[in-house]
């Protein structure tokens, strides 16, 4: 059974851009209605055998949840935090310790408004009918999270596949579609082969660091140059040495590349390569993503999406330079009187509100129709069913109710993508 991707990347431009406006002038209170209308357009696109996948979330749902999650994080600012401070000043006269614990403390319930998220936007999809569902086990999930990061951390990320396999074992092996309850097969280290790339560019990097500091160091004064640099914070040195094979510093940027191309091929070959090992009672999948297309896409996605995003803000820093520069500033760039020196400073504050406003605005609907379209659309399309006997076994489920939805995931910032 093959998926079929339907969707317009014009349509989608639209309605990003018009739910967006509405967004901008509710200030921010349409964000969860837009939320909604793009879930249910990109979801009606996905036609697993022709027939659509459906979201039936609640933009009430979401706002609700988001204030709920708000007052439960406020009193943890405002009361937990004002005990770490105090234990911190008390027992180590110092606040590091302090906000090193709260910080230490949020963690946790990031990866519990993960797993929550992914829990509600399940149990809200639907397909022929038959609801998704994810059983409870968020702090299971937040806890498990917390040991498989310390323990890559201390092996200096070795075991990054490891972490990535069993954190995806534990929710998969937690989801339902209708009856029909979903298993992670494989072992962890056939992620090993998606992290070909990042384990040949970090060897490259650390070769290529060597090579500059200790085999043949880009001057003959190395430590000078370094503790000059920071003694004159970072103003070009003089007197440091011969300098020799200067073009061996562009390499650097290529490394850099190297890096961010092989992060994105490891998280979403890791993906394909977990896709082909989950099965459900007479279900099995097949993907066929591509690491460099998806590659791809969020390079040239982003560097359009990115750049009308820095050349907005730079526009609006003018505009506020000739709203609200000093007069003698702006006659000396123009060569002429300030045009807009007669704007009362009420309306040059709200020209320079809209204009800002517009240009995440446009951000947000380029990212929208050149990375998250591109990319659900290439995933749909390399997905397939290669067992489906099971569909015809599949009962529904019970639907699935909790109060809050995804209002942790967006109290911190981290329900905004689709």
């Amino acid at each position: 059974m093959v998926v079929d991707f339907v969707g317009r990347r014009s349509a989608l431009f639209w309605l990003a851009f018009k739910a967006g406006l509405w967004t901008i002038l509710t200030l921010g209170f349409y964000r969860f209605w837009m939320k909604t209308r793009l879930r249910r357009w990109y979801w009606s696109s996905i036609r697993p055998g022709g027939h659509p996948l459906e979201y039936v979330g609640d933009p009430w749902e979401k706002l609700l949840g988001f204030f709920i999650a708000v007052v439960i994080l406020t009193f943890y600012i405002g009361i937990v935090n004002l005990i770490l401070m105090f234990v911190s000043f008390s027992y180590f006269n110092s606040s590091w310790v302090g906000y090193l614990a709260s910080f230490t403390g949020v963690v946790p319930l990031w990866f519990y408004a993960i797993y929550r998220a992914r829990r509600y936007v399940l149990g809200r999809t639907r397909w022929r009918g038959v609801r998704f569902g994810l059983e409870k086990g968020a702090w299971g999930f937040a806890w498990r999270a917390l040991v498989h990061w310390a323990i890559t951390i201390c092996t200096a990320g070795i075991l990054w596949p490891r972490m990535t396999f069993w954190l995806e074992k534990y929710r998969a092996d937690r989801t339902f579609f209708g009856s029909a309850k979903l298993h992670q097969g494989g072992r962890w280290w056939m992620l090993y082969r998606a992290a070909a790339p990042m384990i040949a560019v970090v060897l490259a990097t650390a070769g290529y660091a060597v090579w500059m500091i200790w085999l043949d160091p880009l001057t003959d004064d190395v430590p000078g140059l370094i503790g000059e640099f920071f003694k004159k914070g970072g103003i070009a040195f003089s007197g440091m040495g011969k300098v020799s094979a200067v073009w061996r510093v562009w390499l650097a940027p290529l490394l850099l590349l190297g890096l961010i191309y092989s992060a994105i091929h490891y998280r979403f070959v890791a993906k394909r390569i977990m896709a082909n090992h989950k099965t459900a009672d007479g279900i099995a999948f097949q993907s066929a993503l591509k690491g460099p297309r998806v590659s791809m896409i969020y390079v040239l996605g982003t560097f359009i999406a990115y750049s009308f995003l820095v050349v907005g803000i730079i526009a609006v820093l003018g505009v506020a330079a000739a709203t609200l520069g000093p007069q003698v500033f702006i006659e000396a760039q123009i060569g002429g009187d300030n045009p807009f020196a007669g704007l009362p400073r009420v309306l040059s504050v709200v020209i320079l509100g809209v204009l800002y406003l517009s240009v995440f605005l446009m951000w947000g609907v380029l990212h929208n129709a050149f990375v998250t379209y591109p990319l659900m659309r290439h995933m749909a399309v390399t997905t397939a069913l290669v067992q489906v006997a099971g569909l015809a076994q599949v009962s529904q489920r019970a639907r699935d109710e909790f109060a809050e939805a995804e209002g942790f995931a967006e109290a911190l910032d981290l329900g905004a993508a689709i």
